[in-house]
Parts: structure tokens; sequence; C-alpha cells
């Protein structure tokens, strides 16, 4: 009885907090949609902010209110300038039953705030200076864990590096070297990302050398990650070292293919464990991506596959990732919906501490795009076949619902989350299905700087927590609005 009056109590919270979003978004939506008149072209906001270009921006042609301090020069031929912008964001987020609890203490309902600024420094078309701090707070996270490194970072520096760029030869190629702390997010952001939706980003320390030539793009970086100290300075001390290549281009007729090649590696200054084996980590990560249209037709493509190899303490690492998705876009429907099916595979191993771990190591990935926006699962001994649709009822409204269905690799290996950390250690004779998850998601682009969206997850727990412990459903819903200058 308790436990149903609970489960009364948190669906009419969360019919309230739809309804609230509801009201919010209808009014607006039903307003006039008079054409907008801007007189200058803007940069698009990006992920990570100091990828926007605002060199040849003039506020003059402009009547927002931020324009004056995205360029403004300190000089009197322009040569060396200055801009400023940040974002900050509200999330309130509400679980029922979590870790799969049927525990009052896993139910809660909190708040996750974040403000982000920047200024970005060029001295002449070739020297230039980006820093950008961070702060996040969490507000009455009482759940298993506490207030986690995910969601709290009181004040510190999420980039801080200087850019020299070169020319090279006497075509178009040109050489940047970067040093300093910088995020990174490669092709996807399957396996490298500084995963935006978390409240703290990630971030790292190193140097890179960025070659831009003929169309294509390569990287190649060494880096030591920079974890969250919550309430202290975050440095590298922790590591882990990360290093590597990645270069992105196209081909065929009219660049209609695009490919990812790349190479990745990763050592561990301390001791990790893989299914029972534990040492030194030093892995090296192989893979490329291929995406698409296909011909002249409304269906698209985004392949990718990778395959590990290296060493935990004594024993070798053999392991790989395979994902793959196909979309088909209505186009000539009023709401241009997409639909699209996807398969997410990744290695598990076969047999504790025999002296090869065939987990696969999901380095640094956005899971939340991937494997559910509850970010229960991560890409590690997973099998998830997905599928899902998005349409568009106003030029301002997303609409997207995802279905996942979640399976083990293999069966001697634990199902782990996306934090790559193990959810549910593993036990003889359990099942494999471990569960199905249903995503709810309703985005609305106020204008181009504030973006409001709420969502509602429900994740159908599987045979395998029924056999290894707790076994609840769990809930998720959530309000976020975010604004960027």
């Amino acid at each position: 009885m308790k436990r149903k009056m609970r489960l009364s109590k948190h669906r009419h919270l969360l019919a309230a907090a739809i309804g609230a979003e509801m009201l919010m978004i209808v009014p607006v939506v039903l307003a006039t949609e008079e054409p907008e008149t801007e007189t200058v072209t803007y940069p698009k906001f990006q992920t990570l902010r100091f990828q926007e270009d605002w060199s040849d921006f003039d506020h003059e042609k402009g009547d927002d209110y931020w324009d004056r301090i995205k360029h403004m020069n300190l000089n009197d031929d322009g040569s060396i300038w200055v801009g400023v912008g940040g974002e900050l964001r509200f999330r309130g987020e509400g679980w029922e039953s979590f870790g799969f609890s049927s525990a009052s203490t896993a139910d809660e309902t909190f708040g996750l705030g974040r403000l982000q600024v920047y200024t970005d420094w060029h001295f002449g078309e070739n020297v230039r200076v980006f820093v950008e701090g961070e702060s996040a707070f969490a507000s009455d996270r009482d759940l298993p864990g506490g207030r986690r490194g995910l969601d709290v970072d009181s004040l510190d520096l999420q980039n801080a590096f200087a850019d020299i760029k070169l020319p090279f030869g006497n075509d178009d190629t040109t050489v940047t070297l970067r040093v300093g702390r910088q995020g990174l997010l490669f092709g996807k952001q399957r396996l490298v990302s500084t995963l935006p939706w978390s409240n703290s980003q990630r971030s790292w320390d190193g140097a890179r050398a960025i070659v831009e030539t003929h169309g294509w793009r390569i990287d190649g970086f060494y880096t030591r990650f920079t974890p969250v100290k919550k309430y202290a300075f975050n440095d590298w001390l922790a590591g882990p070292d990360f290093w590597g290549v990645y270069a992105t281009g196209k081909f065929g007729k009219d660049d209609s293919v695009g490919v990812d090649l790349y190479y990745l590696g990763i050592e561990t200054d301390g001791a990790v464990t893989f299914n029972g084996t534990s040492g030194i980590e030093e892995r090296h990560t192989v893979g490329s991506r291929l995406f698409g249209k296909i011909g002249d037709s409304a269906f698209g493509y985004d392949v990718e596959g990778a395959y590990q190899f290296g060493d935990v303490g004594a024993a070798e690492v053999s392991a790989y990732m395979f994902a793959a998705q196909l979309t088909y876009a209505f186009a000539d429907s009023e709401w241009r919906p997409t639909a699209y099916i996807g398969l997410d595979v990744s290695s598990g191993d076969d047999s504790p501490g025999d002296g090869n771990v065939e987990t696969f190591n999901q380095l640094f990935p956005l899971g939340h795009a991937y494997n559910g926006f509850m970010d229960l699962i991560g890409r590690q001994n997973i099998t998830d076949i997905s599928a899902g649709v998005s349409f568009k009822p106003h030029k301002k409204v997303l609409v997207k619902a995802d279905f996942h269905n979640f399976t083990r690799t293999e069966d001697s290996d634990s199902v782990y989350n996306a934090g790559g950390g193990v959810l549910r250690p593993t036990a003889a004779g359990a099942s494999d299905s471990v569960g199905q998850e249903v995503d709810l998601t309703v985005k609305y682009s106020v204008d181009r700087h504030l973006t409001l969206q709420g969502g509602y997850s429900h994740f159908f727990a599987g045979d395998y927590f029924t056999d290894t412990g707790a076994d609840e459903d769990i809930d998720f819903f959530y309000f976020q609005a975010v604004y960027k200058f």
C-alpha cells in the first residue's frame, strides 16, 4: 500500500511538471509568427564554445542585446579583439526507484544549475587565447551517491589554452598548435566527448596539433584527463593519460560520404578492474566511421566500429564495439518526421580472470545520446537495439520518442553504467535480459538564446536485475532551461 501511495504521489508530481512545461510552451507557440528581421548572420552556438567563429562579426548590423561584446576591437585596425560569451543552465530532475530500489530514499527531486563564462582573445590572425570558467551546483540531491562530480564543480576552469596558427606550404593548409586545458569532442562523440548533458563537463590538460588541408581535419593530441574535484581546483594529477590522432573528411561524388579515422590511447596511473582482472591499463583503440546519405534518397546512415588491444596488468586486451544507425526523413510531410533504427554492440569478457580482457572500454563517451537518456547503461558488454521517431509540430518545437532494448553481450560479464562502473555484478545463471527504456522529449527553441526542454523516461527492469537483486522499474523526469549568449 505504501508503494502504491508513493507511486501515486510521484505520478502527480510528473503530471504537474509536464503540465507546467506545456503551459510555458503553448502560449508562445500560438503567438503570432512574424518572421525575424535579422540584418546580420550570427554564428551558431556550439557545444564547444571555442569552435564558434566571431572574427567577421559586425555588431553595428545587429540589434541583439549581446552583440557589442561578441567582437570588441582593442586597436585602431581591429587586428586585436576580444569576445565574451557564456551559458546559464538550470535543470530540475525527479527520480523514482533510483537504483532499482523500493526504498523511500530512492525517490527524489532536486535542482542542478551551472554558469559558464568565456573570453576569447585574438592577437592578429594567428594567435589566440581562450579562457572559460565554470561553476556548477546541485540543490537537495540526496539520492545514493550524494552530490557527485557530475553534479558539482564549485568554481573552475573549463578551458584555458593558447593557439598559434601557422600557414603551411603554398595552399590552404594550416597547422594550429594548442597548449593548455581544453575540451575534446570527436565525431559522433561515441568515444570522446565533453559530456555536455552533465552538469559539469569534462576537460583535459595537454597539447594538440590541428592540421586542416584540402577539406580534411587531423587532430593529434597528448593530454591528461582532469577529473572534477567538487570543492577544489581540478588538476591533471589523477590522470589517466589520453592521446591519439583523429582525422575526418569527405570523399566520393560531391563529397557525399563522410569518414572518420582514429587511433586513441589511454594509460592509467592506478590499477583498474575488468571482470576480475586488475592492473595498470594501457589500451589502444583503432576505429573508423562512415556517414552520409544513400544516393538521392531520404535515407541516411551512420556506421562506426572500433577494436581495442593492449594490457591490463599481465592480461591481454582484445575488445570491440560496433554501432550503426539508419534514418529516414519524410521531407514532404508537414511535421518533417524522421524515423531511425539502430544497433549498438560492445564486447564483454567471456571468462573471468583467464588472462584475457575482452570488456570494451568506452573511454569518455556521450552515452546519453545513444544508450538512453537515463544514463543507466554504458557501452560495455551490452547489445542495444533501438528505434525512434522525431517530428516538428511547429518550427520551434521538436518532439522525440526513443526506445531501447538492452541485453548482455556475454553471460559471464557484468552490466556497466554510463560512467564505466559496474551497475550490477553478474551472477551464475542470471538472465541476459537487462531491460527496456522509453524516452520522451519535447524541446522548444524560444529564440536563438533560450531553449526549453522537458522529458520523461521509464526503464523496465529485465530479468537480469530480478536474478541479481533489486528489480524495481525506474522513472525519470526533468525540465531544463538553457540560455546562451
